[in-house]
């Protein structure tokens, strides 16, 4: 609908009234940022060119925002797909878009506000990206949901040397870091928390905890029977070694569960399964007497016996109302009644899909936590688990947030950062990188809402942003990784002849002293492609800055030469790399105490519904400080390839509600 506004000054003026010009919604929204903003910032909003990273929580208000202030070319990159649990907080999907990719919809949704933006999605994974994509932008948002993704976006934005602007929330709490090469500080100027994983001997043989049996339930027992039965990434077998006999005795379990798995379908189905998790293997882990000296053993249970429960038979009376109270903490016989219920309903499931063709074992069921036949079937496995090892039962809700990894979100927390993140943009199109805040939203840390600082300076030590960077143009089809440690590495930037530095990528160590097998591989025989980053470490005794080579494919023909550089940090006047030796480390200093112990921790998050689950599940009331970089350096960098770690954003004097060790964020 045309809105009518008083015409400008410099119009001819009427006699009889004034001159009225009719303006359309999208030309009047333009009058009122060039009104808001001024000329010349409404005219590099226009001129900008934005990568938002992430379609989900804070990433629609993101969109919603960058399209009302003007900004005229957006491209949205997002792999996932649109679950039911993302609808109360993520406005631009509706349940009729459930399952379909975010970055499409998000466009689609956001376009109605403004057709004049040129909206361009990408249903991609942000890691195919490469430099030279991001550096055609002005600007690039994060709004992203794990680590490895965000630090490539980190690592790709300061290659390209294009501003990032980071994002995160925490229920009430929030937080926006700006993050300019050599300005302030980039991710991963701070050492990020390890994301929880369970040595598998815990998981299948000593749980303490629910969140152990829910684990059991989901990335074991439902994989086995109706899953990929290969899929352990929630175990940690970095001990297998330790535990040689328990493992072995382990697998011989799974072999037992998957020729279980052939009698799917078959009326004593539920039966055998029963009695092969409750019974027989909890009858060998007693056997183990070493193992129970200092904790209470597991009681073996039998089908037959459960089942003859009065108890149970009341269940199975009420099973329609127990199926429908998500708050109520079932009983061990109510736990067996759905478990058999959701047993049924599975194989009901695998039976149609042999029907329809899709192999000897039907479909591959994963758990999905909007999947109400999987989250009963893991529910209802872990409770029982629980109660035979002595463990308090959880509540289909409480199981629900764990094993579906979903943390309470609160929309106006991920509106809030959004425009945050924008103001935080207009300076950034300015260049006034000395105004910018690092801005954190924390209603009751303060007496006020919102709390700023300076951003952090870069830390020297970064593994990341303080490395010498390079750029190499090169021919996957010729290069060796001899090329790259004797021609490049030695002659061009002059490391020790003798080898004492490594070559390492994401995965792990390429070249190093003692580690010479693969010098005469070609790259492409190593998995390295277009668009990986390789670091060189130097282990002499005056080490050199680490260098960090981004390898892109060459558009030309480089002749008979493997690689060409293509830039480079700082250049001696010879043409030879001018690369600086590692700063020297400053002494720790003594910590100021007066003898009572400092709890205060950073308090770290991650977004969209990842749930890093501590080994404490209890609450925590202590108050957290707000992590500050650089008063401690980070220690150097091992000979190995960085661990995977959740996403970290701290948050000014936050509480933990969900853990004592971590607090996730909303994407």
């Amino acid at each position: 609908m045309a809105t009518a506004v008083d015409a400008p000054a410099n119009a001819p003026a009427s006699p009889a009234k004034p001159t009225q010009v009719q303006m359309t919604p999208n030309a009047l929204r333009d009058a009122h940022n060039m009104e808001t903003l001024g000329r010349g910032l409404n005219a590099l909003v226009k001129q900008s060119r934005v990568l938002l990273v992430g379609a989900g929580g804070i990433g629609c208000e993101l969109l919603k925002t960058l399209v009302q202030c003007g900004f005229r070319e957006v491209h949205i990159v997002d792999l996932d797909t649109i679950d039911l649990s993302n609808l109360n907080r993520q406005f631009l999907f509706r349940h009729e878009h459930i399952k379909k990719p975010k970055a499409l919809v998000a466009r689609d949704a956001a376009q109605r506000f403004n057709p004049l933006v040129n909206l361009v999605a990408h249903h991609a994974d942000i890691k195919t990206f490469d430099v030279a994509f991001f550096a055609s932008f002005t600007v690039v948002f994060n709004a992203l949901d794990n680590l490895d993704a965000r630090r490539r976006v980190n690592r790709m934005c300061l290659a390209a040397g294009v501003p990032l602007i980071e994002s995160g929330t925490a229920g009430f709490l929030g937080q926006v870091q700006v993050i300019k090469r050599g300005v302030t500080a980039c991710y991963d100027c701070s050492p990020k928390e390890v994301p929880k994983s369970f040595p598998v001997c815990t998981i299948r043989s000593t749980p303490s905890q629910i969140i152990h049996c829910i684990v059991w339930g989901k990335s074991y027992l439902l994989n086995e029977m109706f899953g990929d039965s290969e899929d352990e990434s929630a175990f940690d077998h970095s001990d297998d070694a330790q535990n040689a006999d328990e493992i072995a005795e382990l697998k011989k379990e799974s072999q037992a569960l998957k020729a279980i798995r052939q009698a799917i379908g078959t009326p004593g189905f539920a039966e055998m399964l029963f009695d092969k998790v409750f019974k027989t293997d909890l009858l060998r882990l007693r056997s183990m007497e070493d193992m129970w000296k200092t904790r209470s053993p597991p009681e073996p249970l039998a089908y037959a016996e459960v089942m003859a429960r009065d108890a149970t038979t009341t269940a199975m009376s009420n099973k329609t109302e127990l199926l429908r109270d998500g708050q109520k903490v079932w009983t061990l016989e109510e736990s067996v009644v759905v478990l058999n219920d959701s047993i049924e309903r599975l194989c009901h499931r695998v039976v149609a899909a042999r029907a329809m063709g899709e192999g000897t074992e039907g479909a591959m069921i994963e758990f999905d936590k909007d999947d109400i036949d999987t989250l009963d079937f893991v529910v209802a496995s872990a409770n029982i688990r629980a109660t035979l090892f002595g463990i308090e039962r959880k509540s289909r809700f409480d199981i629900k947030q764990m094993a579906g990894n979903i943390i309470p979100a609160i929309a106006t927390t991920n509106a809030i950062v959004a425009g945050l993140c924008v103001l935080q943009s207009f300076k950034v199109l300015r260049g006034q990188y000395d105004s910018v805040k690092e801005v954190f939203l924390a209603p009751n840390a303060t007496d006020h809402m919102l709390a700023s600082d300076r951003p952090r300076r870069p830390n020297p030590e970064c593994p990341v942003c303080s490395a010498f960077q390079v750029t190499l143009d090169v021919d996957f089809d010729k290069i060796t990784l001899r090329d790259l440690v004797d021609d490049f590495a030695k002659e061009q930037l002059k490391f020790d002849a003798d080898g004492e530095f490594v070559i390492s990528n994401e995965v792990g160590i390429l070249y190093d002293v003692d580690e010479t097998d693969n010098l005469d591989k070609k790259l492409s025989e190593l998995s390295i492609s277009h668009g990986t980053f390789l670091t060189v470490i130097d282990d002499s005794d005056e080490p050199f800055l680490n260098v960090v080579i981004n390898l892109q494919k060459a558009k030309e023909s480089l002749g008979d030469k493997p690689y060409a550089v293509v830039s480079i940090s700082d250049r001696n006047s010879d043409g030879s790399a001018k690369i600086a030796k590692q700063p020297k480390k400053a002494p720790k200093p003594a910590p100021q105490t007066n003898g009572v112990s400092n709890s205060k921790q950073p308090l770290t998050v991650d977004d969209d519904d990842d749930l890093i689950i501590p080994e404490d599940t209890q609450p925590a009331n202590n108050k957290r400080s707000r992590e500050i970089v650089g008063d401690e350096p980070v220690a150097k960098k091992s000979k190995v390839a960085p661990a995977r770690a959740p996403a970290v954003l701290s948050v000014a004097n936050g509480n933990s509600s969900q853990t004592g060790e971590a607090v996730m964020i909303d994407d």
